[in-house]
């Protein structure tokens, strides 16, 4: 299944899978999408302050991070865990936000939805549009801070993608990866309740959650060697040593292959690849990468718009991505209706495929 902003959700052949003692659980990569592991990461279930993930990401979307938020008496003192603000106190946006993520406060959480969604239920509606247009099919929410309710529910798998997802937002990523925070209106400093940043190399994110309900949930991250993943378990008692279990048998499988780089030139064309794409990948799937090169007609919009084509890239018969070409030398007459050629390659386009194709092209 394809998700929004080019990023892949295709769920991996796990080989191996590593054993949790989470009742749901799931692995991505962030910057590709895909996941890499899941168990029962469709089971829909109550998931805690895990919530405050999507808080989060929508505040930082819908409001101006310098902006003043004053506490008012439904935020003031509300149940569950909390950063204890006082009524009619006013903070940053941006240092509520370090309230929320790092101590999961839900009279933060409170604040932030009634100053940027108007009321609590505008933020939540804001919240659930989020969450369609993430296309998190087994996901909604009725609060922005977590506190069970049997209408409020997400998965592993809807989770996992949340979390790549916010993780492409810097603002997002510079608030949960933050061990110690100073807060500039008070003369305190909050300590990050995830432990993962503490015990895990390369730790940088995300949540942690705790209800009588819900039990322990966790969303953490980390990144080694350029890729980052995240990891979710929901109703997990050891949820520190498996999210370090699942992320080292995630780096260790499906490592971060380069298999198309910014610039590289497609053999036979006077074109070059426009960016770099790179995917995770076993050993044993590398073989199976192939590549589509669709060209424009040169009698498009697009065409003299600049637009040369795309190479799609393919796992087996699943397409992963797609890279914009642009012009790189002297052009080769293809003209006509759109021309496509398929590798079975690991790299670009096999070359003398290419070359034969061309060369019909010119000889016809």
């Amino acid at each position: 299944m394809s998700g929004i902003l080019g990023i892949r959700y295709a769920e991996a052949k796990a080989p191996g899978a590593p054993g949790t003692h989470a009742k749901a659980a799931s692995l991505i990569d962030v910057e590709s999408g895909r996941i890499l592991f899941s168990h029962n990461g469709d089971e829909q279930m109550l998931i805690a302050s895990l919530t405050k993930i999507m808080t989060a990401i929508v505040a930082i979307e819908h409001g101006n991070l310098s902006d003043i938020v004053k506490v008012s008496k439904s935020a003031f003192g509300k149940e569950g865990s909390s950063i204890y603000l006082k009524l009619g106190e006013e903070m940053s946006l941006q240092n509520m936000l370090y309230g929320l993520m790092l101590r999961s406060g839900n009279d933060a959480a409170t604040a932030i939805a009634e100053h940027v969604g108007g009321s609590e239920e505008g933020f939540v509606v804001l919240m659930n549009e989020k969450a369609q247009w993430l296309g998190l099919e087994h996901t909604h929410f009725t609060n922005p801070h977590g506190l069970d309710h049997k209408e409020h529910y997400s998965t592993a798998n809807d989770l996992a993608k949340l979390a790549a997802y916010a993780l492409r937002n810097k603002d997002f990523r510079e608030i949960v990866k933050t061990k110690m925070k100073q807060v500039s209106e008070r003369d305190y400093s909050w300590r990050n309740k995830n432990k993962m940043l503490f015990m895990y190399e390369g730790a940088d994110g995300v949540k942690t959650g705790y209800t009588k309900q819900a039990f322990r949930t966790l969303v953490s991250s980390a990144t080694r060697n350029g890729q980052q993943l995240a990891a979710v378990t929901l109703n997990d008692g050891n949820d520190w040593v498996d999210h370090s279990t699942m992320l080292d048998w995630g780096f260790g499988h499906y490592p971060l292959h380069q298999l198309v780089r910014e610039g590289q030139p497609l053999a036979g064309y006077p074109y070059e690849a426009d960016r770099g794409f790179q995917f995770p990948l076993t050993e044993e799937e590398r073989s199976s990468i192939k590549t589509k090169l669709i060209l424009q007609s040169e009698a498009t919009t697009e065409y003299a718009l600049g637009a040369r084509g795309g190479l799609e890239l393919y796992l087996g018969e699943e397409k992963i991505g797609t890279v914009a070409v642009r012009d790189s030398g002297p052009e080769i007459d293809v003209s006509g209706s759109a021309k496509t050629s398929m590798a079975s390659t690991g790299g670009a386009i096999s070359w003398l495929h290419s070359l034969q194709l061309v060369l019909r092209s010119l000889f016809r």
